[in-house]
């Protein structure tokens, strides 16, 4: 189920001081974006924040669950739920918030550009003979 509109509007308002907050509609929830990097999810009203090799353990330690995009199976992503202080104190929004933005930024970076690989192509067509030529 999609995160309702006032939902998604408490979450911009507690993270307003990090950067503009984009929420796009995805796979019956919500990605949430900052200056274009995923850092967390919304799912049946419930936030997940991004976390990756560097974060893990302390969302861990806190007993924080990952994120079962099906319930009925293993699988987990790299999203684990926001702790309760999230939502009751805005510094505290800021600084997991800041957590899983890091995160979701270090993903970004690791990430192919897109293109990259067609540039290439181009570049090597261009600087190779011609067809039928000499």
């Amino acid at each position: 189920m999609a995160a309702s509109r006032e939902y998604l509007e408490f979450l911009t308002e507690q993270l307003a001081p990090l950067g503009k907050l984009t929420a796009r509609a995805m796979m019956g929830g919500h990605c949430l974006y900052l200056d274009g990097a995923v850092f967390a999810l919304v799912a049946d009203n419930t936030l997940y924040l991004k976390v990756d090799g560097e974060t893990r353990g302390r969302f861990e330690e806190r007993g924080l669950e990952a994120f079962r995009p099906f319930p009925d199976q293993e699988m987990v992503m790299s999203y684990h739920l926001a702790p309760p202080e999230f939502f009751d104190n805005q510094d505290a929004a800021i600084e997991w918030g800041r957590l899983a933005l890091e995160a979701g930024q270090r993903a970004q970076a690791k990430r192919k550009p897109r293109g990259k690989k067609v540039a290439g192509r181009a570049a090597k067509q261009s600087t190779g003979k011609k067809r039928g030529g000499v």
